[in-house]
């Protein structure tokens, strides 16, 4: 059994640290071992050509897009369109409570 860290989740949003990425936000799309996750955008990394990532290459965001996850759970694929709507969704709510 694989030790993820307790917040790692399929359907995360991360923040890439490290790399061309960096700065952009990602969600994770696959678990692979506890040092790797795959991540995509919906855009430049599509889901069926994900970023293979260092977890010490990126930062943990506590929010999980629940129709990501869901749609991973139950079909183990999800949609670049989804992956694109549920960054803006995260993105809108975050810019939202930043102002305050």
């Amino acid at each position: 059994m694989v030790d993820y860290p307790s917040t790692l989740q399929l359907g995360q949003i991360v923040l890439i640290s490290h790399g061309r990425d960096a700065g952009q936000y990602a969600i994770i799309v696959r678990l692979l071992d506890e040092r790797f996750v795959f991540v995509a955008d919906g855009d430049k990394k599509k889901f069926d050509r994900p970023k293979k990532k260092n977890l010490v290459h990126l930062k943990l965001i506590e929010y999980v897009s629940p129709e990501v996850q869901r749609s991973l759970l139950e079909t183990g694929r999800v949609t670049n369109g989804k992956l694109r709507y549920a960054l803006k969704k995260f993105e809108s709510i975050f810019h939202e409570n930043e102002k305050f």
